[in-house]
């Protein structure tokens, strides 16, 4: 990837330097390490920010690419800060942090073992997001399976004006309790403790969740 360009944590952009993979494996360790200031339980590396780590050992340079959630989250500034002083104090004296913003960063980037650290935490993990592709109405409507909220009578089913409408459904894979494992649940608010989950009530166990939206 020698060449490529991209921004770093100051905005600026420059050209990758080479990649030394005797040193890279340890600098990767070590950033990946990193914990998510959102989500502590997370590391860089299981929520898939943590998007490369390459290394030249001749200058002893260090330079890790991070893939930001979203555009504007505010926890980039301070994954890039920690990523910068873990590489520092593992004795590299040269790090240098940038951000990778294409591809875009996906839920489906969260490993595995980050799902499961997820549901650990009482936080729901959030579907593959081919599952809940749709209307914007989808997205926004409750966890479970059923009718669309807010679609618009006959919209997409080949109604005309003045016959019967027939109400827009689809199926939605049901967030599971993180608490429970029931999948009778809904939304209570788009927004939780941060912008990236919502808050959640499960219907068979009466207990709030948390969830991570699907983007």
């Amino acid at each position: 990837m020698t060449g490529d360009r991209a921004m770093d944590s100051t905005g600026a952009t420059g050209t990758v330097d080479p990649v030394d993979p005797t040193t890279r494996e340890s600098a990767w360790a070590v950033a990946a390490a990193v914990p998510d200031p959102e989500l502590p339980m997370l590391t860089l590396a299981d929520l898939g920010v943590l998007a490369e780590v390459e290394a030249d050992g001749a200058h002893g340079t260090v330079t890790a690419w991070l893939t930001p959630t979203y555009s504007g989250c505010p926890a980039v500034a301070e994954m890039a800060a920690d990523v910068d002083r873990r590489l520092r104090a593992a004795g590299y004296p040269d790090v240098r942090v940038r951000l990778r913003l294409d591809p875009p960063w996906s839920t489906d980037l969260i490993t595995p073992e980050g799902r499961r650290k997820l549901a650990v935490a009482g936080i729901a993990p959030p579907r593959a997001t081919a599952a809940v592709a749709g209307p914007v109405a989808l997205l926004l409507g409750p966890t479970h399976a059923g009718t669309v909220p807010g679609a618009v009578p006959g919209a997409g089913t080949g109604t005309s004006p003045g016959r019967a409408a027939t109400a827009t459904t689809a199926v939605v894979p049901p967030v599971p309790c993180p608490q429970c494992g029931g999948t009778d649940t809904e939304e209570l608010s788009r927004f939780g403790s941060t912008a990236c989950k919502a808050l959640c009530r499960c219907r068979t166990c009466r207990e709030p969740f948390e969830r991570v939206k699907e983007i």
